[in-house]
């Protein structure tokens, strides 16, 4: 095959085509994980996981005919459905249909399995990365737009609700819908996008959130499928955005064909009765820990619907690894937000970050560690502490400078100990890690309470989140519909999980187009878009070093700033209006005589004013 010619309709059709079947025996497709693989991959070794129900491979032996490629093993299992093929692909292979030949009891059957070339033939950026040059915005596909009603339900799937009344029900949404709408990310300065799981989520109920795979190998139909997902990240790629994928390590769904029929028992935890995790992640690190203590936190299962995967299996950390680098390579994938990552085998998450690294040195992957202190986030991810096990995570999602940094400084009484010294005494905990401005911070999720219902629906301390989010150091992340002042208490969590208004048959508002919008939601979005826009311009912001100042009763001030700019941030937390000057800051303020409101444009002296729960963004000028 000349691939010269393999344009990205043939591409995506090859792509398409191993999704549906390879062989056929008894009217059953042999599967094959990964589906495919690609020419000139540095992780030129691999496993491939081969299933036919219809099959006992236990006795079965496997060649390859095809030019580059070698089988260097061959495992059976305990489910004779499964046999997992070792094989490496020679640099000198080209791309084209493996032919895989089982013979099983003197029978032979023939497999073509495909090698594709590389996506950098099809000349889009990928695997870039993030940092803290961007800003994210995080949504739930199926509730924030509805591109195409076609694929609200499809038939054959085991849960067909479709019900926006319900906060738990599927709703429609879909990546069309987000397609169709990246002019409002880019407004908002957006220049990254990370959703919830769009892969295959077969289960009979709460699908809308995907963290219940079924199929790591599929994108899941109702939200468009493969051919979605692959338009949405060329679309982002072709604007010089970026694409975070939402990968889960730790359980798959309990209608995973792995956990429905295993390969062996071993895939996932096995206990003699149902047994969760404790969800207390001090029983990991903690020297004095018990290891039954241990085991039940990493290994118990996070809920009845979710087993817990048997990482320590070395298929299964093979069938992980490589599904995580397969999905970069076929989806353009920039970088991962990797869900319960506290609950992982830390050591076989560093052997799969480290694969990920080798394979895209700019890769970039961040975890999902809420837990209880900064030296607790610190421990999961690239730190400074003298400890035995030592991280290769890039970063963690900050919950603690979320819960124990920005929403105490706005919602309590400013005392030695309360108030916003806990946002400054949070951020002093910095030095514990290698690269704290590599950490994402954000005000909500999908999982907890929205800000403006944490803030009691304060438009001055929502304002002053937003400021604090844009300016802070680290990677900012936005929660969609926060922007245009949603709420919602995560008491279930659906409440924090409603439909982004525009997109809906019947919907009287429409944040896209701001009809329908009272003025303080209109205004609020206009200032959220001013601060993003500005952020993505400045470089103070964007790669710039950061000086706090104690707070004195309330007021709080810090400064980002690089050679050739300086931003001066101001937080008054007060009960009353406050004056400032310049000579108090002189270590960041010298040779500056006045500076621009970046929100108002109001020129500033070196003396001014700021009013109670105000926070004021000032670009410095000489």
């Amino acid at each position: 095959m000349n691939t010269r010619f393999l344009h990205r309709p043939l591409l995506l059709t090859i792509l398409l085509l191993n999704f549906a079947m390879l062989s056929i025996v008894n009217g059953q497709a042999t599967e094959a994980y990964p589906t495919n693989w690609f020419t000139q991959m540095q992780h030129n070794k691999l496993q491939i996981l081969f299933r036919n129900i219809n099959v006992n491979f236990s006795k079965a032996t496997v060649n390859a005919n095809y030019l580059g490629v070698k089988v260097l093993g061959v495992h059976h299992f305990e489910n004779g459905h499964y046999i997992a093929v070792d094989i490496e692909i020679a640099a000198t292979a080209k791309p084209g249909n493996v032919n895989f030949v089982f013979t099983n009891k003197g029978e032979k059957t023939n497999t073509p399995w495909s090698l594709l070339p590389r996506r950098k033939g099809r000349g889009t950026l990928f695997a870039q990365g993030i940092n803290p040059s961007d800003l994210i915005y995080f949504l739930m596909p199926d509730r924030f737009s509805n591109g195409d009603i076609s694929n609200d339900r499809i038939a054959g799937l085991k849960d067909q609700s479709l019900n926006r009344d319900s906060i738990f029900l599927r709703h429609g949404g879909d990546l069309k819908g987000v397609t169709n709408h990246l002019d409002y990310f880019q407004k908002l300065g957006v220049s990254t996008l990370w959703m919830t799981p769009v892969i295959e989520n077969d289960m009979p109920d709460r699908t809308e959130h995907g963290y219940a795979a079924t199929n790591n190998y599929a994108i899941e139909k109702r939200l468009g499928g493969d051919r979605a997902y692959l338009t949405l990240s060329d679309s982002l790629h072709k604007r010089g955005m970026k694409l975070i994928q939402d990968i889960v390590y730790n359980h798959f769904g309990r209608f995973h064909f792995l956990v429905q029929d295993a390969p062996d028992k071993n895939w996932v935890h096995q206990w003699p009765s149902y047994t969760q995790t404790h969800y207390r992640e001090q029983a990991v690190f903690d020297p004095h820990h018990s290891k039954v203590d241990a085991e039940k936190m990493i290994n118990g299962w996070f809920t009845t619907e979710m087993p817990d995967v048997n990482q320590e299996n070395p298929f299964v950390e093979k069938y992980l690894t490589q599904n995580a680098i397969w999905s970069v390579e076929t989806y353009g994938i920039d970088a991962f937000r990797i869900d319960t990552y506290k609950y992982c085998n830390v050591e076989v998450m560093n052997r799969l970050n480290q694969a990920l690294i080798d394979e895209y040195p700019n890769i970039f992957a961040y975890g999902e560690c809420w837990v209880d202190g900064v030296s607790s986030q610190a421990y999961y991810v690239r730190n400074n502490l003298n400890i035995p096990y030592k991280s290769n995570l890039h970063a963690t999602s900050d919950f603690h400078l979320l819960f124990s940094g920005i929403l105490p400084a706005l919602n309590e009484k400013n005392d030695w100990g309360a108030g916003v010294i806990k946002l400054y005494n949070t951020l002093s905990n910095d030095y514990l890690y290698k690269v704290p401005s590599n950490n994402v911070i954000f005000l909500d999720n999908h999982d907890m309470t929205r800000i403006h219902s944490s803030l009691g629906e304060s438009i001055p301390k929502t304002k002053m989140a937003y400021a604090w989010l844009m300016t802070c150091r680290g990677i900012p992340q936005m929660y969609y519909g926060s922007e245009v002042l949603m709420k919602g208490i995560s008491n279930p969590d659906g409440w924090v999980r409603l439909d982004f208004p525009g997109d809906w048959a019947g919907d009287r508002k429409n944040a896209f187009t701001e009809v329908g919008m009272s003025d303080q939601e209109k205004d609020f979005l206009h200032y959220v878009q001013l601060l993003g826009t500005y952020r993505k311009s400045s470089t103070a912001l964007k790669t710039g070093e950061m000086m706090q100042y104690l707070p004195e009763d309330g007021l709080y001030v810090y400064f980002r700033y690089t050679k050739g700019q300086t931003i001066m941030c101001v937080m008054n937390t007060d009960t009353k209006e406050r004056k400032l000057n310049f000579e108090k800051y002189a270590e960041r303020t010298n040779g500056f005589t006045s500076g621009k409101n970046i929100v108002t444009g109001e020129k500033i002296g070196n003396e001014f004013s700021i009013p109670s729960m105000n926070m004021q963004v000032i670009e410095l000028t000489k």
